[in-house]
């Protein structure tokens, strides 16, 4: 029997599928919206409902149970509320003010923690001092500067993100989510959608790079450097030799240099170009390459941000207004895919998690590219 307890048990499982084509599955995400304790009480209100029960929990159930008595009618008018509430959400968000404050971060640079400081610091400090006083003085050179890269970028992320997120909300095909719902930010034509910020993965790059016969990129560029009788760090970790003879080449500006530079730039741009004519391909990557603590199987819209110029600057573009707000529009504008329509299984991307099993999930995602 499909009730509240069968909803609850899919979504808590990652088992996220039927949501894209069952109607009271639908609605019961919807309701999910609004169960926060004065978003619940103000619906109620409005529309003349009563509930017995007094806790959130017992409330989410005790109304989704009304609601699905006549799905058709509580569609609409959950629709209404939360488009009326959202509209109020948006308009107080000052997305200038925003943007001025996350231009105020310079340099991006996660370095090689990724994004797992705690295992960085044990690893590094905690695991190999013995003595106090050496691991105080590793605090201003190297620890404290770790932890502030690693704020501020995480910072830099997270408001970027609730950024980018409030243009696709502020489209009228798109239906946010009023209070949060673990693996839905919003619906386009009904349609379930988590949204996923991201840029064209290096470790992508790097495995069209192997298909195409392309040369592996770091061994390419230390030939050319020794080519232009340029000095670097051997001992220096992959992505900091990289960096450091690509910066030392645009330096220089030398033929050797230029030549070694704009032929990266025309392979990664070949490759992008690949992704954009086949956009299920990147999504099954990126589906597939997630990391095993955060893996989800939820609808997905990934927006790849691309600086052709310079891919490691693309960063920047997730404060880029002038950008990303009529690429999304557009994007949106555009959109012809419904729920539960021959149309929305054009989006189905099936993949394997993790990547080396049989173990197949089917989910609908789409790849919408801002590209500088």
């Amino acid at each position: 029997m499909k009730d509240f307890n069968y909803w609850k048990k899919l979504h808590e499982n990652e088992q996220l599928e039927e949501f894209n084509t069952d109607n009271i599955g639908l609605l019961w995400l919807k309701t999910k919206s609004i169960i926060r304790k004065e978003l619940i009480a103000e619906f109620i209100g409005r529309n003349k409902l009563q509930l017995k029960e007094t806790t959130s929990g017992k409330q989410f159930t005790e109304l989704f149970n009304m609601l699905s008595k006549d799905p058709g009618k509580y569609h609409n008018i959950l629709n209404k509320y939360i488009v009326e509430k959202s509209k109020r959400q948006l308009k107080a968000f000052n997305t200038e003010e925003l943007v001025s404050e996350l231009f105020k971060l310079r340099h991006f640079e996660w370095g090689d923690y990724q994004n797992d400081l705690n295992k960085l610091l044990v690893s590094r400090y905690v695991k190999i001092y013995k003595s106090y006083s050496k691991l105080i003085s590793k605090f201003d050179k190297e620890i404290n500067p770790l932890v502030k890269a690693y704020v501020l970028n995480s910072w830099y992320n997270h408001w970027s993100s609730i950024m980018i997120e409030h243009i696709f909300k502020s489209h009228k095909s798109v239906l946010p989510t009023v209070g949060q719902i673990k693996s839905v930010d919003f619906f386009i034509n009904d349609i379930p959608f988590d949204l996923k910020v991201t840029y064209l993965p290096s470790e992508y790059i790097k495995g069209k790079r192997a298909e195409k016969g392309y040369p592996v990129e770091l061994t390419y560029l230390k030939t050319k450097a020794k080519e232009a009788n340029i000095h670097f760090n051997k001992d220096a970790k992959p992505a900091d030799i990289i960096y450091e003879i690509m910066e030392k080449m645009k330096a220089k500006n030398d033929i050797i240099s230029k030549n070694a530079l704009q032929k990266l730039k025309v392979e990664k741009i070949r490759i992008l170009k690949e992704a954009q004519a086949k956009p299920k391909l990147l999504a099954k990557w990126l589906y597939e390459n997630q990391s095993a603590p955060r893996f989800g199987s939820e609808n997905r819209m990934f927006l790849v941000l691309v600086d052709t110029n310079d891919f490691s600057n693309s960063w920047k573009l997730k404060r880029d207004l002038e950008l990303l707000r009529p690429t999304i529009n557009k994007y949106l504008n555009n959109f012809k895919y419904t729920f539960n329509t021959k149309s929305a299984q054009k989006l189905s991307v099936k993949y394997n998690f993790p990547k080396n099993t049989s173990y197949e999930y089917t989910s609908l995602a789409d790849v919408l590219f801002v590209v500088k």
